[in-house]
């Protein structure tokens, strides 16, 4: 597969990427998807969605981030041990597992619309529910079913906004979506003081606070129409042209959408996923994203419980969470700037060999300027990566096999999380530089398995 070359036809006035078949509709003949979409542009429809999935990621990154500002209250409310009260945040991740996989691949099978509308619901009714529960048996409960939500909607809200780009427009805008995560952050850090006052109770200030976003993201995303491409591998390439009107209207184009060639595929089985031309990108991509997580919970989680018991205890303060997600929203810029300018490759690899130098600047000492110098560079540098790599993995599957792989993938981070405890936060304790330079080569090995997929997709149109 290669990136897309110059269009060699015009539709209403559009290029339509070589390779396709040159219809126009002067002449009444179908055009490709990928022509239809581009009629349709891009404006206000997808600024609206974008915020809509935005508000929802804004939501998920609270949800995932205050495991750790919860579990001290929630051990004091019910009189048990932090390792007891952190099993919330494990069957928290527990739950993002199976949600990822089951819902990413319901979304491939029954359609995007209604898979969202099922996983956000779930995230906002039990997320919010989690402030009111009685007793701890009932607060594990409904954790793990926020974790169902959560891992639902996130496979899937990427799978949907690529699906509503042309492919010249596309990776940036997906990269951007991640920097919802820097926001989320940033409330949550706000929102961890303020629940300070409530002492004990503090933990169903947060729930139900993180809760409150992805329940306006219920009633926002009944206004979402389902993906028009979706539509059009699936049959319904009349269903899928209004959809394309729809947008175009709300764009503010005074255009005519003709129909679509249909591009209807045989349901493909999960296992496609690891045969024929997908084994060698799928094995690579899914060992990058476990690798990338564990480094991820190694320097943010881990890291900062060491240097914060030899007098760095600021690193775990919440006005130093805040700095740090600040000095995000550049390295998703970069990274932005960098999927659509040099290529999604290029791009991951170059902030994961950056990520895997940040690493390593801790072995030169401990002084505050090394220690806060190096972790502003990780927090930069890592999820820079992450905003490449989300925006990468929907582009490399076809449409009947997107969600499922973004699933697949999801699914495998939260591996990496969950695991990450077991590798590194042993070794942090006992060999703290063998332990930066077991992260740095994850990182390095993460930056070799993106090298080795077998597609670029930067300007290339979807399958």
């Amino acid at each position: 597969m290669t990136p897309a070359t110059p269009p060699i036809a015009v539709v209403g006035g559009q290029p339509v990427p070589n390779g396709h078949a040159g219809a126009t509709s002067r002449n009444g003949a179908k055009v490709p998807f990928e022509a239809g979409i581009r009629l349709a542009g891009v404006g206000k429809f997808q600024y609206r969605l974008f915020v809509i999935f935005g508000l929802v990621w804004l939501a998920d990154a609270m949800q995932v981030l205050s495991i750790g500002f919860s579990a001290p209250s929630i051990a004091k409310t019910f009189g048990i041990t932090m390792p007891q009260a952190l099993q919330t945040g494990t069957l928290f991740f527990v739950g993002m597992l199976g949600g990822a996989i089951v819902f990413g691949r319901l979304a491939d099978r029954i359609g995007r619309r209604p898979v969202l509308m099922i996983a956000i619901v779930i995230d906002a009714l039990s997320g919010i529910a989690s402030a009111f529960a009685p007793e701890l048996s009932w607060l594990l409960v409904l954790r793990f079913l926020t974790g169902v939500g959560v891992g639902g909607t996130l496979p899937v809200d990427y799978t949907m906004m690529a699906e509503f780009l042309p492919s010249d427009r596309r990776g940036r805008w997906l990269v951007l979506l991640e920097s919802f995560w820097a926001i989320g952050t940033i409330c949550l850090a706000v929102l961890a003081l303020v629940a300070l006052s409530h002492g004990d109770q503090a933990w169903r200030v947060i729930f139900l606070v993180t809760g409150i976003p992805a329940l306006i993201g219920v009633v926002l995303r009944f206004y979402i129409p389902e993906s028009p491409m979706y539509l059009n591998r699936s049959g319904r390439s009349d269903e899928a042209r209004k959809v394309l009107e729809r947008v175009a209207k709300a764009n503010g184009r005074n255009v005519e959408i003709p129909a679509l060639q249909s591009e209807v595929v045989a349901p493909k089985s999960v296992f496609t996923l690891f045969s024929g031309t997908f084994r060698r990108r799928s094995f690579a991509l899914f060992a990058a994203w476990a690798l990338i997580s564990i480094a991820y919970y190694g320097v943010f989680v881990y890291l900062p419980i060491k240097l914060g018991a030899e007098g760095f205890a600021f690193m775990r303060g919440q006005v130093f969470l805040v700095v740090l997600a600040i000095v995000q929203l550049p390295g998703f810029a970069l990274s932005a700037y960098g999927v659509e300018r040099w290529g999604r490759k290029p791009t991951l690899i170059g902030f994961l060999l950056l990520s895997a130098v940040g690493c390593m600047l801790y072995s030169l000492g401990t002084s505050p300027t090394v220690v806060v110098g190096s972790t502003l560079l990780m927090s930069f540098a890592l999820l820079g990566t992450w905003g490449a790599l989300y925006a990468f993995t929907p582009e490399v599957y076809p449409t009947d096999l997107r969600a499922t792989g973004m699933g697949a993938a999801g699914a495998v981070a939260r591996f990496g999380g969950l695991f990450a405890p077991a590798i590194i936060a042993p070794v942090m304790a006992t060999h703290f530089t063998l332990a930066l330079a077991l992260i740095s080569s994850m990182l390095l090995a993460g930056a070799f398995a993106i090298g080795i997929v077998n597609v670029e997709s930067k300007d290339r149109a979807l399958d």
